[in-house]
């Protein structure tokens, strides 16, 4: 059964509880088929859901395999929508937990989502994640909020 997302926040709350369980197919729910992303890891840039199913099975299968998992935030989300696009700003930190429930690392990055509302239903049909580069180190700051 297909997932309704009614509202933008509802897809947000999907992607933080899907990264939370470590659930492929529930965070990809939250993505169109024709998802065209922006991301600041590796790939320049990213193009339909199954490339992005196997990035995030491998990225998932990471956390499995080093026995953490995330909790994931999101700060200052700012959402303009009409009846059928939505566009939204935010800073979403990535906190890794161990077993016993310690934080042991976090980062934080700046996201932009397009979403489109699709058989009534918001999904994310673009993506932009970035960070700051510091001038002088040329390096990605990713705690500066």
């Amino acid at each position: 059964m297909k997932v309704v997302f009614q509202t933008v926040h509802d897809v947000l709350e999907n992607y933080k509880t899907a990264i939370f369980n470590k659930d492929v197919d529930q965070f990809l729910a939250s993505f169109s088929s024709d998802i065209h992303m922006y991301d600041c890891w590796d790939d320049w840039e990213i193009t339909g859901i199954s490339v992005w199913e196997e990035i995030v099975k491998s990225w998932f299968n990471g956390l499995n395999d080093e026995g953490v998992f995330l909790k994931t935030d999101f700060k200052d989300v700012v959402v303009e929508e009409n009846s059928a696009l939505a566009f939204l700003h935010c800073a979403v930190t990535y906190a890794a937990h161990n077993k016993s429930g310690e934080k042991i690392r976090q980062m934080t990055n700046r996201f932009t989502f397009g979403l489109r509302k699709i058989n009534n239903s918001w999904v994310i049909t673009h993506a932009h994640s970035s960070l700051p580069i510091g001038s002088e180190t040329g390096k990605g700051i990713f705690n500066l909020k």
